[in-house]
């Protein structure tokens, strides 16, 4: 899937499979950055144009012909469950982060029609009083403020809020990124404020194997540095690749790291669509003091092998879900940087369970300090001092890598074309239904942009040459 805060989960789940019967939409997503073919799914995307309002007659004709028994969605499609509800179809909400997210934003009534009582950006650095058990999720104010500045929608002219909370409302069930052996008060909190059925459908940990080949010039370079580290020492740093960081940002990071005094290896890429000009500078001869010690690789890097290898023993992270999901299986300490949308929310909820530490910032502008860099880094890092972050994370690990069970909560690969089989099973005694079936063909339709019907054969890469291929189905506005 190709979702902008997904690291493609659902496609990757499709992918193990390789089950028959499915139907998929893919996503249209201008920021995907040049990667090995390796590491593509076997799904050929097409771009289509910015549909008219024809392409809704041709959606409704679409699921008729595929006799479509269940269509998974998420936000931008808000108008799609009343075209499905209309047909008979079945619909789940599929939510790509996680239930504290969606929970923080409050009921799907209230971001249709402006009833949240939160008015000010203030408002937004508490936890909002429809939370009935202690917490600390809440945003910084300089976190809050660039959401206010930055997020934009970036389809249409309708609101992101909106959207979400339409498609929210027009599903039966609401499926989210998560397992009810982590943090399941946001799971029943989700449920109560929606008044629907909240599935958790695990948190989909990618396998190492399927990240890239072993023979990949680049692993083997990135792993024989690697290789020379000792075990546990290195600091592994992301910052995803939907935000660059601000000059001054990214310069004092660069000081504390060097500060710190702990070998590093920083995947620094800029943003796809970034122009020469946009791209920040390291300090002047920070790649020469620090040779040696630490490597910047500025193209892209197999991030699930680097954190399976046995010299990395923290992960300094935006606090994507993904990529804290991708940490967590290996059982990493967190160095947390978070920047935009929910990242700031999940920052909270893994330094209150001691997971890792958020470094200080400024709390009303964000900004960075070298010193405050180095120290978190030198706490988390430390064999006396870090002990219970590095405890912590180990413990994580037989959450967040047991892929095992993670695989039996997800309900996509198991639904197969004209088999009943009953896929979804709320853990809870308060749910509205104890079990959903799903049966027949199942069409995903995440952040849709043109959609495609494949057979796939015995193999998971033998995507039929009869592709049918039909008009983008991106909101009609």
């Amino acid at each position: 899937m190709a979702s902008i805060w997904s690291h493609d989960p659902l496609l990757r789940a499709r992918q193990a499979r390789g089950k028959k019967g499915f139907l998929y939409l893919p996503s249209r997503d201008f920021r995907r950055t040049r990667r090995p073919p390796s590491t593509y799914p076997p799904i050929r995307f097409t771009i289509s144009r910015r549909p008219t309002t024809v392409s809704r007659p041709k959606l409704t004709r679409f699921l008729q012909q595929s006799s479509a028994d269940w269509i998974i969605y998420d936000f931008a499609p808000y108008w799609l469950p009343p075209i499905a509800a209309k047909l008979g179809i079945s619909r789940a909400f599929f939510n790509a982060v996680n239930a504290w997210f969606l929970a923080f934003l409050g009921p799907s009534t209230a971001l249709i029609d402006g009833s949240d009582p939160r008015t000010k950006l203030e408002d937004y650095t508490v936890t909002p009083n429809w939370v009935p058990f202690p917490c600390n999720l809440a945003h910084r104010y300089y976190e809050i403020k660039w959401i206010a500045e930055n997020v934009q929608n970036i389809t249409a002219d309708v609101l992101d809020t909106y959207r979400l909370g339409s498609a929210i409302i027009g599903c039966d069930i609401l499926a989210t990124r998560d397992c009810h052996e982590y943090e399941p008060n946001w799971l029943r909190l989700l449920q109560d404020l929606n008044k629907r059925p909240v599935v958790p459908v695990g948190l989909m940990p990618p396998s190492v194997q399927d990240s890239m080949e072993e023979t990949n010039d680049t692993w083997l370079s990135i792993r024989g540095w690697l290789h020379g580290q000792n075990k546990g020492s290195v600091v592994y740093v992301a910052l995803g690749s939907e935000l660059a960081p601000s000059q001054e940002t990214l310069t004092e990071l660069a000081l504390g790291l060097e500060l710190s005094g702990v070998p590093f290896f920083w995947a620094l890429r800029n943003p796809p669509g970034s122009s020469e000009s946009d791209s920040v500078q390291l300090p002047d001869g920070f790649k020469e003091r620090t040779k040696g010690c630490g490597v910047v690789w500025t193209s892209w890097v197999p991030q699930l092998k680097i954190l399976a290898h046995d010299s990395v023993g923290c992960f300094l992270t935006h606090c994507g879900w993904s990529s804290i999901i991708e940490g967590l299986q290996f059982g990493h300490p967190l160095v947390m940087l978070p920047f935009m949308v929910e990242q700031g929310l999940n920052a909270r909820i893994f330094e209150k369970n001691q997971v890792g530490i958020e470094i200080p910032r400024d709390e009303r502008d964000g900004s960075l300090r070298r010193n405050s860099v180095a120290e978190s880094l030198s706490l988390v890092m430390s064999e006396d001092k870090g002990r219970i972050y590095q405890d912590k994370a180990r413990e994580m690990k037989t959450i967040f890598g047991d892929k095992v069970r993670h695989d039996r909560k997800l309900l996509l690969p198991k639904l197969e074309l004209g088999m009943s089989c009953r896929v979804l099973h709320s853990p809870y005694s308060y749910s509205c239904q104890d079990e959903v079936w799903l049966a027949g063909v199942v069409v995903f339709c995440p952040m849709v942009a043109v959609a495609e019907k494949l057979d796939f054969g015995d193999e998971p890469s033998a995507a039929s040459e009869d592709a049918f291929v039909f008009a983008s189905v991106e909101s009609p506005e």
